[in-house]
């Protein structure tokens, strides 16, 4: 036991042996593995701040379908949910996309009359109106934009936002009255709240929404579900074409985010093997280039008595601690850049809507999954990379290696 203690702690001392060659294998290592960590530290933190926005959201969302695809629902349908037991509210709101801006950047419109406050709005966790004030309900032609949204095109409260759409009633000027900031950065990067009032304006829908928010006592949103989805129409009986309800329930919400984060870990999941194929080769390369230096010094070992097996621990235990040392460095380097530096450079890429410089808290979680991964990531690379060289040098004869 003595003896396998002494090879492990010559394998450390290797390490320091070879300033050069550790260095440039753990900066190497370090650099691929920094990305990665980050995004997944960011995927993690989506999910987590996507699950509990959906716990804040209504119990049951309606929506309706017409030739298999989504289509507004007249709120005459409000009635015939409010009819079935154990519903408590039904609210509508308006979900759509216009153009905004010289650029005409894309832009989420959120319509919807919060009961009590800003934090009614739903499926957007905790909103906070930062500068000026929230809508007011059933008020025509007032907006609140996302703090990051405001920087991009230039809105504070008070400004007036040129018409960007003509309705019946002609073209109508909007009012910036807020700024607000949300725990979901792409709330903040691009969506605008305005009232169910302005929204059915700002879409030409007049008595119409997109989503229904259905509120029910505890324990029965499974049995209303099923109840609304028996429901033959959510059109008024005179009208010709059906409208059949979609439903989904918290839980679904939930599920669903939850694969869009399972996705943006899958596309991180193919980086893993792009960043492996190109360290691999690298790291050979790496050490290849002190092959020799390394038969001699394998070649002296044995001289000394060392076997095979001895050499290829101490080899193993070298590259295990500068595993160790790189996984270590990047998570290290991916909580500095997510934290104090605040993921400037990266948002734009792991963020739609966002810029290099987000200004806005990117929610990420180092959970010990990515720090889990970072570390098998750094071993298999190293061990692959410097496995070839420590075989031939041990396998080889002590004079043959001493040449």
């Amino acid at each position: 036991m003595g003896g396998f203690i002494a090879v492990a702690r010559s394998g450390v001392g290797a390490v320091l042996l070879h300033p050069m060659r550790s260095v440039a294998t753990v900066a190497a290592v370090t650099a691929m593995l920094v990305p990665v960590v980050t995004g997944l530290a960011v995927s993690e933190g989506l999910a987590d701040e996507s699950r509990d926005a959906a716990r804040f959201g209504a119990d049951l969302v309606v929506t309706g379908l017409r030739f298999g695809r989504p289509a507004p629902i007249p709120l005459t349908a409000m009635e015939a949910l409010l009819a079935i037991p154990e519903v408590t509210s039904v609210r509508p709101r308006i979900v759509g996309a216009i153009q905004m801006g010289v650029a005409r950047e894309d832009v989420v419109v959120v319509g919807l009359d919060p009961p009590g406050g800003p934090s009614g709005l739903g499926a957007a966790g905790d909103v906070t109106v930062v500068e000026g004030r929230l809508f007011a309900p059933g008020a025509a032609n007032e907006a609140v934009v996302g703090s990051r949204l405001a920087a991009r095109l230039g809105l504070s409260p008070g400004a007036r936002i040129p018409p960007f759409y003509t309705d019946r009633e002609g073209e109508r000027w909007t009012d910036v009255v807020g700024v607000f900031r949300s725990d979901l950065p792409m709330w903040e990067a691009n969506v605008v709240l305005t009232s169910f009032e302005t929204a059915q304006r700002f879409f030409d829908e007049r008595g119409h929404a997109t989503q229904l928010l259905v509120t029910c006592d505890a324990g029965y949103a499974e049995a209303i579900r099923e109840a609304i989805l028996r429901m033959p129409t959510l059109a008024p009986s005179l009208s010709g074409d059906p409208l059949r309800p979609r439903v989904f329930a918290r839980a679904d919400v939930e599920a669903t985010l939850a694969r869009g984060a399972a996705f943006g870990a899958g596309a991180f999941a193919l980086h893993f093997v792009l960043l492996f194929a190109a360290a691999v080769p690298l790291l050979v390369v790496a050490t290849g280039a002190g092959l020799r230096e390394r038969l001699r010094e394998t070649g002296v070992l044995k001289m000394l008595g060392w076997g095979t097996d001895d050499v290829l621990l101490r080899a193993f235990v070298e590259s295990l601690t500068l595993a160790v040392i790189a996984a270590s460095l990047s998570v290290i380097l991916s909580a500095l850049w997510l934290g104090p530096l605040g993921a400037r450079g990266i948002a734009a890429v792991l963020l739609p809507g966002a810029d290099a410089d987000p200004g806005f808290g990117v929610p990420w979680r180092l959970t010990p999954g990515p720090v889990a991964i970072a570390a098998a990531l750094s071993l298999a690379i190293v061990l692959v990379g410097t496995l070839p060289s420590s075989w031939r040098a041990a396998s080889a004869e002590p004079m043959e290696a001493m040449r």
